[in-house]
């Protein structure tokens, strides 16, 4: 699993912020885009020959280099600068790292409507969820940074301030004592970190994203639908199909998500606090560090064999080592993602099955996206340190298809009406037990009430059942004596 928020170590934390996110000939200062990489000023191959210097290079880095200082200078400053997580620094570095604003015509915004109109139209047939849409938006890479923000940092928020904690209550008194004055600027470098890292990751996840949606909880406002007509023409290309049928797929689902989360309107609250919860959860262990610091001893500062030897362990053995005591919100925060995209699955499936030629293609590249992790769930499990994992959103999709099939879509729909009516971790396995249990509730009080009945006609429980018993019996018999008195009397003859 991925270290947590602020602590994820990834081969592309020395990208230059400028490279294009899809471009993979430059990453890193070293790679081949780099400074220092074949084609850079300091590398070889440049206009000044093998490993010379290209003079004119060093003007644009320069400028370059100071906008970034320029930008995270007015970031410190800034709105959104305090706090556990520098917003407005992962603001600039991501629009930085997009770079220039695409143009969003007037035939792609027109194409996104009809798309999404249609797809609702479709959607109905498939849920007992009402229309959640009220307005349709396409966004840029830029808009998308611009919208999704606000609920990052209630994502990111509970996270990097139970980092923060941790790491502090990790330090020794004595060093909180001597480092008093300092924390409050260690904060702010913290922030900033975590502020660089958050913008970089979002600067690399915005041109991938298809629709706004699709990393599980609706980043735009109550009853906007938006698109991205930039990655889906792209993704579209990149499948040959057509691209009004990849438009109206991709509308779907962003549809049946608004619908879901409109319908239960406790769901969006409920992922939030659980992320909350397993960010509490979060321990960060410095005992590797206290031991080297113990076992230093000065002398072998001068003896550079037994210092190589008590680093041989690695940064690992002696860092800071970060887990969660609370893999139980994990796991229920897993479930619960994996459920919304299963239910939007099948409910996708059901609505475009049979109207979308390429439905079927369509539907197979969306679950190989899923589970090879698409660029979303890399993103979200980067940034917060969680995994939604695939494997149980396909589950979770044949588990409310068989629902569905079983007990129809009202009482499918019906379990999202409380958190608690839910299939947990172990349904997903084993869809028959929430059929049966569905199944159960149906038929269970009419049953119950059978029961009760026979029991006290067999054993004659209290007067008022005997009467009835008797009463009964009488008219069954269908003479007006008092047949209690000729069933003994009969019982005797006997």
């Amino acid at each position: 699993m991925n270290q947590p928020f602020g602590f994820s170590a990834s081969d592309d934390d020395g990208r230059d912020d400028n490279d294009s996110p899809g471009n993979d000939s430059g990453s890193g200062p070293g790679g081949p885009g780099g400074p220092f990489g074949p084609g850079g000023p300091f590398g070889g191959g440049g206009a000044g020959g093998a490993g010379g210097f290209d003079p004119s290079q060093l003007g644009p880095m320069l400028a370059q280099f100071g906008q970034m200082l320029g930008s995270m200078g007015s970031a410190m400053s800034g709105s959104g600068s305090s706090g556990p997580v520098n917003y407005q620094l992962a603001r600039n570095v991501a629009f930085q790292s997009l770079g220039r604003t695409p143009v969003v015509t007037d035939s792609s915004r027109s194409a996104a409507e009809d798309a999404v109109r249609l797809a609702e139209l479709w959607l109905d047939d498939t849920t007992q969820f009402p229309a959640g849409v009220h307005r349709t938006e396409v966004w840029t890479p830029q808009q998308w940074v611009e919208q999704s923000l606000p609920t990052w940092e209630k994502i990111c928020t509970p996270v990097a301030e139970q980092m923060n904690s941790a790491t502090k209550g990790a330090m020794p008194e004595e060093a909180q004592q001597l480092a008093g004055p300092l924390l409050g600027m260690l904060d702010q470098m913290g922030g900033m970190g975590f502020g660089m890292q958050l913008g970089q990751g979002l600067g690399k996840l915005a041109p991938a994203v298809l629709f706004s949606s699709e990393v599980g909880l609706p980043f735009g406002d109550d009853g906007v639908a938006a698109l991205c007509p930039v990655a889906i023409d792209a993704f579209a290309d990149e499948l040959e199909l057509p691209r009004q049928e990849v438009m109206v797929f991709l509308a779907a689902r962003e549809a049946a998500h608004l619908r879901l989360f409109a319908g239960a309107p406790w769901l969006r609250a409920r992922v939030l606090a659980t992320v909350d919860e397993y960010a509490r959860g979060i321990r960060v262990d410095t005992s590797g560090l206290d031991d080297f610091a113990s076992n230093l001893d000065p002398s072998m500062l001068q003896d550079p064999a037994k210092l190589q030897e008590m680093l041989s362990g690695g940064a690992e053995a002696i860092g800071p080592k970060v887990t969660n005591v609370n893999e139980a919100a994990l796991g229920r925060l897993e479930t619960l993602l994996a459920l919304v995209e299963g239910w939007v699955d099948a409910c996708v499936t059901d609505a475009v099955g049979e109207r979308l030629p390429s439905a079927d293609k369509l539907r197979e590249m969306w679950l190989r996206r899923r589970a090879a992790g698409g660029s979303a769930e890399q993103a979200f499990s980067s940034l917060v340190g969680l995994e939604l994992r695939p494997r149980r959103a396909r589950e979770a999709s044949e588990l409310w298809r068989r629902v569905g099939a079983a007990v129809g879509t009202e009482r499918r729909d019906g379990l999202w009406s409380h958190p608690d009516l839910l299939p947990v971790g172990e349904d997903l396995d084993n869809p028959a037990a929430v059929i049966d249990r569905l199944l159960d509730e149906t038929t269970g009080d009419q049953s119950g009430v059978d029961e009760i009945e026979k029991f006290l006609r067999e054993s004659g429980g209290g007067a008022d059942a005997g009467e009835s018993g008797d009463r009964g019996e009488s008219e069954s018999d269908g003479n007006g004596k008092n047949e209690g008195s000729s069933d003994n009397g009969r019982t005797s003859e006997d």
